[in-house]
């Protein structure tokens, strides 16, 4: 429901709108806070879904930074130290006195993240940049609700989203309620710690679904998939769940998880003292899935292949067995 609050709400841009970017302004939008972006020279689908959710088109990224406020950089991993670039460049040179928000909510490791903080810092552009993660799923609206008045009070299915830095969206006229919509929880005053609890996190999760997707592709090369699968639903049922969940909603992304996979693996290298081989071999996991002939030309809302696990484990003992005989 949108605010009623006599202040002029927060200007947000978001860069960009895939599945992740699209859900967080629809959210914002729910809640009265315009929402922009610069589509120019990405994929119509991109476009559309901008268009979709209600987001303001502009067409360069200097209206956008004189427009925002704050701007949400939610992109693939190996994109993160290019945008924050895109935002340096718009700023260099400008007339802009106040600060914009950076919120850097992309999937890096801790060192990657400072090192694009310290992009505007060498730049010495008006930014005040915060480290965040985002842990779950995009928003999406789970229910519609009635209050007595009569309007609309929206639930929301939202993912939690961590912070870090000195700097908080509470300093903003309205950014308290900004804060509250987003459910942006303070963890440390560190740029990266934010950014080290998602590589930690996403270690468990998506470490997991590509253990998953090698079990399964092997147990259907050696005809044992469903003795597999029967064998966890007897022993531990979560985690067949969890794997008949997980696997088929990866293909569309693996492209992205490679290099999160690559920041993982620099992350528990740098941080925690350990080699990096395990989330490099994961990484490569991905890397055959969005390479793969069928599975790789997936996308998130236009599915037709690998919706379930079985077909995953399939399309995958196929592709491997493919580029197997090439090499041969």
């Amino acid at each position: 429901m949108a605010s009623n609050s006599s202040a002029t709400p927060t200007k947000v841009g978001i860069l960009s709108l895939g599945d992740m970017g699209a859900g967080i302004a629809r959210l914002l939008i729910a809640h009265g806070f315009p929402v922009s972006t610069n589509c120019q020279g990405r994929s119509e689908d991109t476009v559309e879904r901008a268009r979709s959710a209600g987001v303001e088109l502009l067409s360069s990224d200097l209206e956008l930074v004189q427009q925002s406020s704050v701007i949400f950089s939610v992109v693939p991993p190996r994109d993160a130290e290019a945008t924050a670039q895109r935002i340096v460049d718009a700023l260099s040179g400008g007339s802009r006195t106040d600060a914009l928000y950076y919120v850097d909510l992309n999937a890096v490791a801790p060192s990657t993240c400072k090192s694009i903080a310290a992009l505007f810092d060498k730049a010495r552009v008006p930014v005040k940049f915060m480290d965040a993660c985002i842990l779950g799923g995009p928003p999406s609206l789970k229910t519609k609700k009635s209050d007595k008045e009569g309007e609309a009070d929206d639930e929301w299915d939202q993912p939690s989203i961590p912070v870090s830095g000195p700097d908080l969206l509470t300093s903003l006229p309205d950014g308290e309620r900004l804060t509250s919509v987003l459910k942006l929880r303070t963890i440390s005053p560190e740029i990266g710690a934010a950014s080290g609890l998602k590589m930690c996190f996403a270690s468990l999760t998506k470490g997991f679904t590509a253990l998953v997707t090698q079990s399964f592709t092997t147990a259907h090369r050696l005809g044992v998939a469903d003795e597999l699968k029967r064998e966890l639903r007897d022993m531990v049922p979560a985690m067949l769940t969890r794997a008949e969940k997980g696997v088929p909603g990866m293909p569309p992304k693996a492209y992205r998880w490679v290099r999160e996979m690559e920041e993982i693996a620099k992350t528990f290298s740098e941080e925690g003292g350990w080699e990096g081989t395990v989330f490099e071999g994961i990484a490569g996991v991905y890397r055959a899935v969005a390479e793969d002939g069928v599975l790789g030309r997936e996308k998130i809302g236009k599915r037709k292949r690998g919706t379930s696990l079985d077909d995953v484990a399939a399309l995958m003992a196929e592709g491997l067995e493919t580029k197997r005989k090439k090499r041969e």
